[in-house]
């Protein structure tokens, strides 16, 4: 089987309190969807843990807007610690989580009503994408943007994730893993300067080189119409030596802590990022077990070491009670489920 990247499936947030965070996030993201929710031991991660074991919680929340979903993320054996120095723009690492919104201006006047930490104004950047920025109660930052592409339509304010932007030391490096494995091989935008949408953030003030990566193909594969088409944006900083957000801690201490691709042909995509130099960290090689969620997942690192995990779905379930799942297994890898199949996923919402 080919290799097929279907779109990013959840970007993993380190919390001390996950299911506190949980609720912030349905309130203010509409991520609603309990996928699955899985309390075991993390012991396949240790190339990000220091060789340990991890007892954790974990959840993937969705929103049926469209856009991939959170895995909200806590360990439940240790007190995970945050940076040890404040996080600037260009810092190595996921520093933001890109969030898809039909209406900017109106999501904007929401969450101010809301009473949600703004951070700056909406405003365009070099691709004319109306955003703005905002942070969690846990200091992880948000960007909502521009994205017409929905799934279903929700009273939320925001979609799900339509993306990251990420901090790398060298971007045309950086580029073999995220446009040559990931597929982003459509450049939106590469620009140098100081820019005047990034001025709230952290480091704002400073000069970056940044690059808006997008995909010329539609994605295709089982969940491909719900996860939709997403942008990846690479900054480096070019005033300073960017430090490693991760640096001193383990994979799951707090923060955004991976970004995980939804796939097919898995072991296509392990000789592919072989041949180029990235080999696979974490491979969980036959079916895992995510409670009551199963399938393959491995995880690479780009050059500067963050974790980008891909899952390969077998099953997944829609009722569990009833012990009614989805078998991908026997499903043409690069064709969309029914939409009536994925719109299963709603009986999964959690109410406050």
């Amino acid at each position: 089987m080919q290799k097929n990247i279907c779109g990013i499936q959840q970007i993993g947030i380190g919390l001390k309190d996950a299911k506190e965070a949980w609720r912030w996030y349905r309130k203010n993201f509409g991520m609603d969807i309990n996928v699955f929710e899985d309390t075991a031991t993390a012991k396949l991660m240790h190339h990000y843990t220091n060789g340990k074991d991890c007892e954790r919680y974990a959840a993937l929340a969705m929103n049926m807007e469209g856009g991939g979903g959170f895995e909200v993320w806590q360990h439940t054996r240790m007190e995970p610690k945050p940076p040890a120095f404040d996080v600037q723009l260009g810092d190595t690492g996921i520093f933001i989580t890109r969030m898809k919104c039909r209406d900017v201006t109106a999501a904007y006047k929401q969450h101010k009503l809301m009473g949600v930490n703004l951070i700056g104004e909406p405003v365009k950047n070099p691709a004319g994408q109306l955003h703005y920025y905002l942070a969690d109660p846990y200091s992880n930052i948000f960007e909502v943007v521009e994205d017409h592409h929905y799934f279903m339509k929700q009273k939320s304010p925001t979609g799900g994730v339509a993306g990251a932007v990420i901090g790398v030391s060298d971007i045309d490096r950086a580029r073999e893993v995220y446009s040559g494995i990931l597929q982003y091989d459509e450049v939106i935008f590469d620009k140098t300067d100081v820019f005047d949408d990034f001025n709230p953030l952290p480091g704002g003030k400073q000069k970056y080189r940044r690059v808006l990566l997008g995909h010329k193909k539609r994605r295709t594969g089982p969940f491909s119409k719900l996860l939709g088409p997403t942008q990846i944006e690479l900054v480096q900083s070019l005033e300073r030596t960017p430090k490693q957000i991760f640096e001193n801690r383990i994979w799951g201490e707090l923060g955004f802590i991976h970004i995980c691709f939804d796939i097919t042909g898995m072991e296509a995509l392990q000789k592919e990022c072989e041949a180029k130099g990235f080999p696979f960290t974490v491979n969980s090689a036959d079916s895992f077990d995510m409670g009551s969620a199963a399938g393959h997942f491995s995880y690479i690192s780009d050059p500067d070491g963050t974790p980008i995990e891909f899952v390969e779905t077998h099953k997944l379930p829609v009722v569990e009670k009833l012990g009614l799942y989805i078998n991908l297994k026997k499903r043409n890898p690069q064709k969309p489920l029914p939409d009536w199949m994925v719109k299963t996923l709603t009986f999964g919402r959690v109410k406050d």
